[in-house]
């Protein structure tokens, strides 16, 4: 079956939960320990995190989650079209000549913007229009970043031709146990990989810089170059009774909003995330802890449905992430077909 056209699934209009995933093409580990070269390019991994910390500082887009692979890496992100609304017209072309700047610093960072460079974007209507949507189009992220993680390492390389493959893959997650069991899946990708025992020891995943911040303790060194905290990430919990409605544009600058994306606090996160990574890690299926059982209630799920949802959410989803009664109530945003999903989600999680 052909895929389904980006357009389908998501609307530039609507706020919009999306698992993206880019992975390289010439040779297996190009983030990593590479077989072919016998070279190590784990320094590509700090090159992909730098990116992500400055594009949260500047896009309309929430950062919620990422883990960086040997040949791949993982993003979760929220477009955010109702905050980049409320942003005034220099916000919007500061924002874009931050990205992508007209000069550069000696170190190569972005220079701020000059107010003919401003004015060639606030003055256009149409090139006005045509950037503030970008600013909140996840596809805009991914070929910026993948644009410059490809042009700097086929330089290195001394390389031409396409670095990642020519489709980046984009599931949307419609409902909160489809973003809830997305995020253990992306946070829990070294383990699973066999990269890391622990959550803490997961290097270059947003679970390690959540913990970094809750704890306290940062990395000791900081050569290279990064924000060893959760700053620019999305805050985990979200009060359904007491925050604020609405945009929540991002007070400090490093993010695009301070609104959360679960309904219970980074512990129980940081909890639930070591419980399951201990289940998938040892084959086992044993009964929730107390603490957490109610996380699994309010979304309907038995513990070990739970852990394979973790485990294979990469397989089982390919185009909407969501449980079956509301995948089943959603259609697509041109033809308004309905979504399908495997026999074996149904079976897991059986609609009411």
């Amino acid at each position: 079956m052909a895929r389904l056209a980006r357009a389908e699934v998501f609307d530039p209009n609507e706020v919009a939960f999306a698992h993206v995933i880019a992975r390289t093409v010439r040779r297996c580990f190009l983030f990593g320990d590479d077989p072919v070269s016998g070279k190590n390019f784990d320094h590509r991994k700090i090159w992909i995190e730098q990116y992500l910390q400055h594009f949260a500082a500047c896009f309309g887009i929430d950062l919620i989650c990422f883990a960086i692979l040997s040949n791949h890496y993982h993003l979760i992100l929220r477009s955010r079209p109702d905050v980049v609304k409320n942003w005034d017209d220099t916000e919007v072309a500061r924002r874009w000549l931050m990205l992508c700047p007209h000069r550069k610093d000696a170190e190569g960072n972005p220079c701020e913007p000059s107010r003919p460079e401003l004015d060639a974007i606030r003055n256009c209507p149409l090139k006005l229009a045509d950037t503030r949507s970008r600013l909140s189009n996840i596809s805009w992220w991914m070929r910026l970043l993948n644009q410059r993680v490809a042009q700097r390492a086929n330089a290195e390389d001394e390389e031409k031709g396409r670095f990642f493959q020519d489709r980046y893959k984009a599931v949307r997650l419609i409902d909160e146990s489809a973003v809830l069991a997305c995020a253990a899946y992306v946070d829990l990708n070294p383990i699973r990989a066999a990269m890391a025992e622990t959550i803490e020891q997961s290097d270059h995943t947003s679970a390690q810089r959540r913990i970094e911040t809750h704890t306290q303790q940062p990395a000791e060194s900081h050569s290279d170059g990064l924000r060893h905290d959760d700053s620019f990430l999305s805050p985990v919990e979200i009060d359904e009774a007491e925050d604020e409605v609405g945009p929540v544009p991002s007070q400090s600058g490093k993010r695009c909003s301070d609104k959360g994306f679960l309904w219970f606090s980074l512990e129980r996160y940081l909890e639930l995330l070591d419980w399951t990574a201990r289940e998938i890690a040892d084959g086992k299926r044993g009964q929730t802890p107390q603490h957490l059982a109610p996380i699994l209630q309010r979304l309907g799920l038995e513990s070990s449905v739970w852990c394979e949802l973790v485990a294979d959410f990469g397989k089982l989803f390919k185009t909407v992430a969501g449980s079956p009664c509301t995948v089943d109530e959603y259609r697509s945003c041109q033809t308004k077909r309905r979504f399908r999903l495997p026999r074996r989600i149904r079976d897991l999680i059986p609609s009411d």
